[in-house]
């Protein structure tokens, strides 16, 4: 049966609004770590039996330091993008830097014991000054209890992977277009699990959105993958689009509700702190004629 393709600029198609262009937190630096090693993988095969364990040993050395800098990486830039968050449990970048720096005193131990803690210092330091230290401290934590934030983190972690789910199954579906779409409503739904985030007292009003109706909308996503795959059925293309548009209105105004009520308590708190003020005889002229 004739399949008919067609994308955001085909005739009759419909436009979809460019998404800015997301560029990997690890980026390509992270990634060259990952060549430089087979350097000395390769050299490993050209050496006495004693210089290929030598080799390999550093080769297996800076591969693991690589791996430990990319996830340090990912989360300094988990940690950055919260308002509120943990310190990473194990720093991973600086445990990369300390490997990297025996991998390169390993590798130099030719030159002499001296140069050898001389190059792998200096290979430590710069590799630390290239990608930093790991966070060390907790942000944003302050006055907030550690059970609530671990069930808010757990909570949009588990929401993360509907996200992640949703976006692979549409893009079984071959439209550009609604795989685009789902991303913007998956960034909607982010803004939704910061707002948690940032303050976890939020997860019971908002747990509904990052559990049930997240769960429902990763599994008709499935479902409507599959379906329009093999049939190119316009009506429920149309009546999916419209799903993803109705769950995105209602993700963004959860979020605003949210932020709307602490606007309302602040409200609440500094008026009961006024008239608290008034009853003690502490109010100052001004502050009377500020509420008058």
């Amino acid at each position: 049966m004739a399949r008919r393709f067609g994308g955001k600029y085909s005739p009759g198609s419909k436009r979809v609004p460019d998404l800015p262009l997301r560029v990997h937190p690890a980026g390509a630096r992270v990634n060259l770590l990952f060549v430089v090693p087979f350097i000395f993988a390769i050299r490993a095969f050209l050496q006495d039996p004693a210089g290929l364990v030598l080799n390999l040993g550093v080769f297996a050395l800076l591969m693991l330091a690589a791996w430990l800098t990319r996830e340090g990486v990912l989360a300094q830039h988990a940690y950055d993008a919260r308002e509120a968050a943990r310190r990473p449990a194990f720093p991973r970048k600086i445990a990369g830097s300390v490997l990297t720096g025996v991998a390169l005193g390993l590798a130099s131990l030719g030159a002499g014991p001296g140069a050898a803690v001389l190059l792998g210092a200096l290979g430590a330091v710069l590799h630390l000054g290239a990608f930093g230290p790991d966070p060390l401290r907790d942000k944003g934590m302050d006055g907030v209890d550690g059970f609530q934030t671990d069930r808010a983190l757990r909570a949009t972690a588990e929401a993360e992977k509907h996200l992640k789910d949703m976006a692979e199954a549409i893009r079984r579906s071959g439209d550009r277009a609604l795989v685009d779409r789902v991303a913007s409503f998956s960034a909607n739904a982010r803004a939704l699990f910061r707002a948690v985030e940032d303050d976890p007292r939020r997860l019971s009003a908002a747990r509904r959105y990052l559990g049930v109706y997240l769960t429902g909308a990763r599994d008709a996503t499935a479902k409507f993958a599959d379906l329009y795959a093999r049939t190119r059925d316009d009506t429920a293309r149309r009546e999916y689009a419209a799903l993803l548009d109705d769950m995105e209105g209602r993700f963004a105004l959860r979020r605003e509700t949210l932020l709307g009520d602490d606007r309302q308590a602040l409200d609440i708190e500094m008026e009961v702190l006024r008239e608290r003020l008034a009853r003690e005889g502490l109010r100052t002229d001004a502050a009377a004629r500020q509420t008058t």
